[in-house]
């Protein structure tokens, strides 16, 4: 009791200090860097753009600094005269992803980026950092940030769009703050975006580990009406404007949706607080993505719809890795098995230095004997069956079928092997068949199950904490 009642002191007194300094350093409100990320895959650059009006800070005001340290990249703010670290923060970005693409070999690349801080009282030096192969932070770029300079834009931010509560539970300061916009709906589509950003907050927060901490999320949603519904789909040869511009083919990946226009993307963000964006297709098509403290993209219409809000969630809320390594992507992914940062994967499957070791099922063999081999092959033949099945345009309706039978096989197998439900190390993760393992045999991020792994489920509670404490 005595133990317990020294740490409750020692926690009450670290968030005194930690909210004095953010009083003594910050004001109440958000600053949002816009700066252009320019290159290739050999080189990159950076280029100020302006400085604008967020909103009321919804973070944090006593944990300041991300010790956690995920993602491609990481910036801190930094007091110029001492170096002081007053805020960080980790983050994946577009620009990372596309620079591992062939394109990034031939071609330059522009895209608009922000990172997001407490507005500052007097200047601070912004640097950027980029993740290098040992896993540690190189600085990349850094840009003196003055708070009264002419491309400062101090007014508040504007209510141009309708908002409302889907679910809010507390101070934005003390909670996960959710931002849900929709895309592709036009205004005759609007009862059912309320309906959709219900069911995505419905599906999200009864997932485990959410779901014992659903009363520390608030999710908020804002309505941003199309002339068209739908979303822009190229490689269906379908094209349509939307309100935020999000677009299938992101890479020419036919299901990969991104959003290329960043400013219309927060602006609309902003009109609630935020610091996680969920964007939800008004589209039939299977489709999204997911980027480390940028923003998710879901369609809404199809099967797989609730899979995909946590999935995603997944990829843009912890920084969890894929876990599947049958599939296609567009990224070029190095030959080496260096040990990846994501808290789910590892290259490392050593019994006494595996990066969960903690909660490895006593008596499971590391690596973890399963059964890859029948996995595999079924998995090679399910993807040359859904390439034939594209390229000859079936109907959509027809691939849901084909992939619940998928996952209705996938399901079967995972669950009926020696060591299913045990945490081990099984080989076959973040798109590597061999020399990459994950920490059960199935997982959300692995195929189209509903439950977390426990690295997973581990790594989502460890932000949490991040947020809301």
């Amino acid at each position: 009791m005595h133990r317990k009642y020294l740490l409750s002191l020692v926690a009450l007194l670290s968030s005194i200090i930690a909210s004095a300094q953010y009083e003594q350093y910050f004001t109440t409100a958000t600053m949002r860097l816009d700066y252009n990320h320019v290159g290739t895959a050999s080189e990159e650059h950076f280029a100020f753009d302006q400085m604008v009006n967020d909103g009321h800070w919804a973070g944090s005001k006593t944990v300041l600094i991300d010790e956690l340290r995920l993602g491609k990249y990481f910036f801190e703010v930094k007091e110029p005269e001492t170096q002081k670290v007053l805020y960080s923060r980790g983050y994946s970005s577009i620009y990372g992803e596309w620079e591992t693409t062939p394109d990034a070999k031939d071609n330059w690349g522009s895209f608009h980026e922000s990172v997001r801080f407490p507005w500052p009282k007097a200047e601070v030096d912004v640097t950027i950092y980029k993740r290098n192969r040992l896993n540690g932070f190189d600085p990349v770029w850094t840009y003196r940030v003055n708070p009264k300079h002419h491309r400062a834009f101090t007014a508040p931010v504007e209510q141009h769009y309708n908002t409302f509560d889907v679910v809010v539970n507390g101070a934005p300061e003390k909670q996960v703050d959710i931002v849900v916009l929709g895309e592709g709906y036009a205004k005759e589509d609007m009862d059912k975006f309320h309906q959709d950003a219900q069911r995505f907050a419905d599906v999200l927060l009864n997932t485990e580990p959410f779901a014992s901490f659903k009363e520390k999320f608030s999710i908020r949603a804002v309505e941003t009406p199309s002339p068209h519904s739908g979303v822009n789909h190229p490689h269906q040869d379908i094209h349509t404007r939307s309100a935020i511009s999000v677009t299938y083919g992101a890479f020419d990946s036919e299901r990969y949706a991104l959003g290329y226009d960043n400013k219309t993307i927060r602006n609309a963000s902003a009109a609630v607080p935020y610091e996680f964006t969920a964007i939800l297709m008004n589209d039939s098509i299977y489709g999204g993505g997911g980027i480390y403290n940028l923003y998710i993209t879901a369609a809404v219409n199809n099967a797989f719809q609730e899979y995909l809000f946590v999935h995603e969630f997944g990829h843009h809320f912890a920084d969890l890795a894929d876990e599947y390594y049958t599939s296609a992507t567009a990224y070029e992914m190095d030959a080496e098995h260096l040990e990846p940062w994501e808290l789910n994967v590892t290259a490392n499957p050593d019994s006494e230095t595996i990066k969960w070791k903690d909660i490895v099922t006593p008596g499971t063999p590391i690596p973890t004997p399963w059964e890859k081999e029948k996995y595999d092959k079924h998995s090679i033949e399910v993807q040359k069956k859904r390439v034939e099945m594209r390229k000859a345009k079936v109907d959509e309706k027809v691939m849901e079928d084909f992939f619940l039978d998928k996952k209705a096989w996938d399901d079967k197998l995972l669950a009926n092997m020696k060591y299913s439900g045990k945490v081990g190390a099984f080989e076959g993760a973040q798109y590597k068949a061999t020399g990459m393992y994950r920490s059960a045999a199935n997982c959300i991020m692995f195929t189209r199950h509903d439950h977390f792994c426990p690295a997973c489920q581990r790594g989502i509670k460890l932000i949490i904490d991040q947020y809301t404490r």
